[in-house]
């Protein structure tokens, strides 16, 4: 019918003004970053100041679209200071950028090939962010020792722990490494229901959808302390994130 193709039409014009206000803007916030960076190395070793800019600026491209709402809860839940360990599902590459909407420091542990990206890239370099080379194992033993280091210093990992986001919306099997720190750590871990990433951006395209209801729910953290291994602890992230999202009817 006419009226589908227009509102295609539309959203196609839409999401081509979404993805060039990106890439016209990133170098402008990178100068920022620079900035942030030169002031605050000296006293600010976590470069917390930095990862608050740079959530910042992620979550303004979800702010000044018209056609979405963010929303986040439990954010009171997350620690300012101290070692601990998130965990996300994964349905989206607009996961990212909604889960700095959580306004805590944290380090994220993410694919090698997003600290390829220009700016975005090496601005997640200046933060201290943790690149992983999925499949590499020698990759995954730097990665859980930079973590170990991360940790000990204190500042909270973020990990999707699915690996890779899901190609239909299903919650896949976690992955043991965010699992393993926490119980070796004995920090706590935070569970992280994601809501309607899925619908605004799925894993093959760039059109980007209208009336998106994304939602960040941070859930009640867990103590490794009440867990005999690593793998209960796991099961019980994951059974706490699909009862989440089930409960709003989506599964991403």
């Amino acid at each position: 019918m006419w009226w589908l193709k227009l509102r295609e039409g539309t959203m196609i014009l839409v999401s081509v003004v979404f993805w060039s206000v990106i890439v016209l803007t990133c170098p402008v916030f990178f100068a920022g970053a620079m900035l942030v960076w030169l002031v605050t190395a000296p006293f600010d070793r976590r470069r917390a100041v930095l990862h608050l800019y740079t959530c910042a600026w992620a979550v303004c491209y979800v702010r000044l679209n018209p056609l979405w709402r963010l929303r986040t809860s439990g954010r009171e839940l997350l620690p300012w200071r101290g070692g601990a360990v998130l965990a996300a599902n994964h349905a989206s590459t607009f996961d990212i950028i909604v889960l700095f909407d959580l306004f805590r420091p944290f380090k994220w542990v993410s694919k090698a090939e997003m600290f390829r990206i220009p700016f975005i890239g090496w601005n997640m370099r200046l933060n201290g962010y943790v690149s992983l080379v999925r499949g590499d194992r020698a990759s995954v033993r730097r990665v859980m020792a930079r973590c170990d280091e991360l940790l000990d210093a204190g500042s909270p990992v973020m990990f999707f722990p699915e690996g890779r986001r899901t190609e239909d919306g299903t919650l896949q099997p976690f992955k043991d490494g965010a699992f393993d720190l926490a119980i070796r750590h004995q920090v706590p871990l935070y569970p992280i229901a994601v809501h309607g990433t899925r619908k605004a951006l799925p894993k093959h395209g760039f059109i980007l959808r209208h009336n998106v209801d994304v939602r960040v729910e941070v859930l009640s953290p867990l103590s490794p302390t009440d867990f005999a291994d690593v793998a209960s602890l796991r099961e019980e992230t994951r059974r706490r994130i699909a009862a989440a999202l089930t409960e709003n009817g989506n599964a991403s």
